[in-house]
C-alpha cells in the first residue's frame, strides 16, 4: 500500500542532502580505515611524500622522525 507524503521543495532538498552525507559517512565507516599501510619502509614512504611537492620540509622531517621511531616501519 503506497502512501504519498508532500513536503516543500526546500525541505526535500535538505533531506536529500542529509541522506547523501549519511551515505558518504556510511561508506567511509565501512571502508577499512585502520588497515595497515601497504609499505613497511619508512624511507620509501618519505620519498613518496617528498615527490608530491605538497609538504613543507619541517613536516617531512617530523614525519620521518615519527616513522623511524615506529615499531611498524623498517628503516
Amino acid at each position: 500500500m503506497a502512501q504519498t507524503v508532500s513536503v516543500p521543495k526546500n525541505e526535500y532538498q535538505r533531506l536529500r542532502q542529509i541522506a547523501r552525507r549519511f551515505e558518504l559517512l556510511r561508506r567511509l565507516v565501512e571502508f577499512d580505515t585502520f588497515a595497515a599501510p601497504p609499505v613497511r619502509n619508512a624511507s620509501q614512504v618519505i620519498r613518496e611524500f617528498r615527490k608530491t611537492g605538497r609538504y613543507a620540509e619541517p613536516f617531512l622531517k617530523s614525519l620521518e622522525r615519527g616513522l623511524r621511531e615506529s615499531s611498524y616501519f623498517l628503516g
